[in-house]
């Protein structure tokens, strides 16, 4: 049987924690806690409706939230939906303003531009050099009619991590709402709802050894009354998100955000060890560099780029399992958008790697990745 490459692509998606799978499967089968929590008549539907409220407190107390402002949605792709559609529908008049980046994940970028096919104005702010949306930015982009701002915590392709609490009081002064993607952030960044002034925020199980399939949206009380449902048919979730609770899926997720909870400051020392480590030996390397803040960031993701002829990715083969863009763009075969936002060309995008590290990394898996890293920049083709 071949190896299984080294693993480089937590930001991607990140593997269920065997101590999440355990909890997950006691929900599933005859003997397990498999019952309809809408079913409130017996002890089947009662004992997962309990289950499905403790892990609504385990996801509101890693991000300090109340447990009724937590919404259960099929990952933060729909909570991003929910949160944009959401709000323009509840409004009484057509059109209006909302502020966006350019360095967006696509959930946010195409809903956006569904909404200005519906007549939404949309403006999508340029990142600074360090790949950051600055709050003088937001600033100077609110209108009299904005009444949505939408920004993530921390960018899937960088790491870059923007300011949310000084942006919030931004939106907040302009009596706009603030949404907020956290899915690359929850577990990595300390996030307190009770603080911050963001009144929707979402989040995805999967990127914190969660499964898939299973996310949240955070519903602040300035924005209780202004979003509207997008799934109906039965009224479940307050009226905000129809359709039968898989209690498997949320009880793991409420299990993934406390365990990210405990292990918090221990495993953010280990990964910026380890990220140390790996950068020291490739910033070593001649002409490659880092993309984004150095400082304002996450140490879980890296990007890197090669100058031209320095690196041969055809050389890693099948040794390591990493990125050149964002899962959603791999999969198109296009161009990075963010690292285009920041002044890349295409033949530069091309030559840039992502290396997103996360719980189960080693320092062994570092030391083998600089080294498969340093043989495919030594074997790079010359050019003229």
């Amino acid at each position: 049987m071949n190896k299984r490459p080294l693993y480089f692509d937590y930001a991607a998606t990140t593997p269920v924690d065997e101590r999440v799978i355990k909890v997950m499967v006691e929900c599933l089968g005859f003997n397990g806690n498999f019952g309809n929590p809408a079913s409130s008549s017996h002890a089947f539907g009662q004992q997962a409706r309990q289950s499905v409220e403790q892990a609504r407190r385990q996801v509101a107390e890693l991000v300090g939230a109340m447990p009724e402002q937590i919404v259960w949605t099929s990952g933060a792709t729909e909570s991003n939906n929910l949160a944009l559609k959401g709000v323009a529908q509840a409004r009484t008049a057509a059109g209006g303003h909302i502020i966006t980046s350019q360095i967006e994940h696509k959930a946010i970028l195409d809903t956006a531009r569904q909404l200005q096919e519906a007549g939404v104005a949309v403006t999508y702010l340029v990142p600074d050099a360090e790949g950051l949306i600055t709050p003088q930015a937001v600033s100077e982009a609110m209108r009299e009619d904005t009444f949505l701002v939408s920004l993530m915590l921390v960018n899937n392709e960088l790491g870059t991590l923007n300011d949310i609490p000084a942006i919030g009081q931004v939106v907040r002064g302009s009596g706009a709402l603030f949404h907020v993607d956290a899915a690359q952030g929850a577990g990595k960044v300390a996030i307190d709802l009770a603080q911050w002034p963001v009144d929707l925020m979402s989040f995805s199980a999967h990127k914190l050894y969660g499964p898939k399939g299973i996310g949240a949206l955070y519903v602040g009380p300035r924005a209780q009354q202004r979003l509207q449902a997008q799934i109906h048919g039965g009224g479940h979730e307050g009226g905000l998100r129809s359709g039968t609770l898989a209690t498997h899926q949320i009880v793991a997720m409420g299990e993934a955000f406390t365990l990210a909870a405990g292990c918090f400051d221990a495993e953010k020392v280990t990964i910026v060890r380890l990220r140390e480590r790996l950068l020291e030996q490739l910033l070593s390397l001649p002409g490659v560099r880092l993309n984004g803040s150095p400082n304002q960031r996450i140490p879980h993701t890296l990007s890197l780029t090669f100058n031209e002829g320095e690196f041969n990715s055809a050389a890693l083969g099948h040794s390591i399992a990493f990125s050149a863009t964002s899962a959603c763009n791999s999969a198109s075969n296009a161009p990075s958008h963010v690292l285009l936002a920041l002044g890349h060309d295409a033949r530069s995008a091309s030559r840039t790697i992502r290396l997103s590290l996360g719980r189960f990394t080693t320092e062994q898996d570092i030391d083998q990745a600089a080294e498969l890293i340093k043989a495919a920049v030594a074997s790079a083709p010359a050019f003229w």
